[in-house]
C-alpha cells in the first residue's frame, strides 16, 4: 500500500501553537556504563537500572500528558562495543519486552519498536510483535523504543523506497518533496519531537532521528541516566517551557500570534 505523503506535515511548515508540555519528547539514554564504573560494578548493571529509570519517565510522561515518548535503546554503532556486552544488552532488551508488556498494556502504553530489525535474534522478532500486538490499541501514550537505529539509515531507506516507486512509476518524480521522504521513514507514525533530551553529559545528537530533529529543543543534562528521575524529567519539561519556538519567525511574530490565538 502507497503511503499518502500528504497526510504529513513537518514542523518547518506549520506551527504548533504555544505549548508549556511537549507532545513529543525523545531521549538518549547515556551513561549507564559510567553509573556502573562509579560504583565498581559491570557495565550490564548500568543498564539494568536504567530501566528504573525508563519506568519513572513513562510514568512521568502519563502524569504530565507528554502524548509520545521515543527512546534511543541501541544504535545502529553500538554493535562495535565487546561481544560480551552486545550479548547481556540482547538478553536485556529480551527480558524487557517479555517481561514489561503486559505492565504497559494494564497501564494504556503503546509500544513500538523502530530500526533495522532484521539482525536481532528471531526471538526478539518474535517478542517485538507480540508486544506491538498486545498494545496496539492503547492511547495513553505512545512509547517508542528504537533499536538498531541509525539516522542515516533511517533516511538511506526512506529514499531506496521512493526510489523504487519512482522506478517502477508508482510515484512520479515530481511529485516526491519532504512530505513524500517523512512518509518513509520509519518514524511515519510519529509527530517530529519538540523536546530532546540527552543524558550523561555528552552534547551530540549521535545519529538520532537526525531528519526528525531539525526544529526539536535540544536539552543537555550532566545527570547518568540511572540517575534520571520524575524530578529530572520536570527539570526538562520546565526549560522547554521557557522556550520560544520560533520556527523561522522573529520573536514579535510568535508574540502577536499567540495574542491572536489567545483572543
Amino acid at each position: 500500500m502507497m503511503v499518502d505523503p500528504r497526510q504529513f506535515s513537518s514542523s518547518t511548515e506549520e506551527i504548533p501553537s504555544k505549548e508549556n508540555v511537549p507532545v513529543h519528547a525523545a531521549i538518549i539514554m547515556d551513561g549507564n556504563g559510567r553509573w556502573a564504573n562509579k560504583r565498581g560494578l559491570p557495565r550490564i548493571a548500568g543498564h539494568r537500572q536504567g530501566l528504573v529509570s525508563v519506568k519513572s519517565v513513562v510514568k512521568r510522561c502519563t502524569d504530565r500528558g507528554v502524548s509520545y515518548l521515543t527512546l534511543f535503546a541501541f544504535s545502529s554503532e553500538n554493535w562495535r562495543r565487546p561481544p560480551t556486552e552486545v550479548n547481556l544488552l540482547m538478553e536485556l532488551f529480551a527480558n524487557a519486552l517479555e517481561n514489561k508488556a503486559r505492565r504497559l498494556h494494564e497501564n494504556q502504553v503503546r509500544l513500538r519498536v523502530v530500526g533495522d530489525l532484521s539482525r536481532f535474534s528471531s526471538k526478539i522478532r518474535m517478542l517485538v510483535q507480540r508486544a506491538e500486538t498486545l498494545t496496539r490499541d492503547n492511547r495513553r501514550l505512545n512509547l517508542t523504543i528504537a533499536a538498531n537505529y541509525g539516522g542515516r539509515w533511517d533516511i538511506q531507506q526512506a529514499c531506496a523506497a521512493i526510489c523504487g516507486k519512482v522506478a517502477s512509476g508508482e510515484l512520479p518524480e515530481n511529485e516526491v518533496t519532504a512530505a513524500t521522504i517523512e512518509a518513509h521513514l520509519s518514524t511515519n507514525f510519529l509527530p517530529e519531537p519538540d523536546l530532546f533530551i540527552r543524558t550523561g553529559g555528552e552534547e551530540r545528537i549521535s545519529n538520532f532521528l537526525l531528519w526528525q530533529l531539525a526544529y526539536t529543543e535540544l536539552y543537555f543534562t550532566d545527570t547518568l541516566w540511572p540517575e534520571f528521575d520524575e524530578a529530572a524529567f520536570d527539570t526538562a519539561l520546565v526549560s522547554f517551557a521557557a522556550r520560544q519556538r520560533r520556527f523561522g519567525q522573529t520573536g514579535g511574530q510568535v508574540q502577536d500570534s499567540r495574542k491572536i490565538n489567545n483572543a
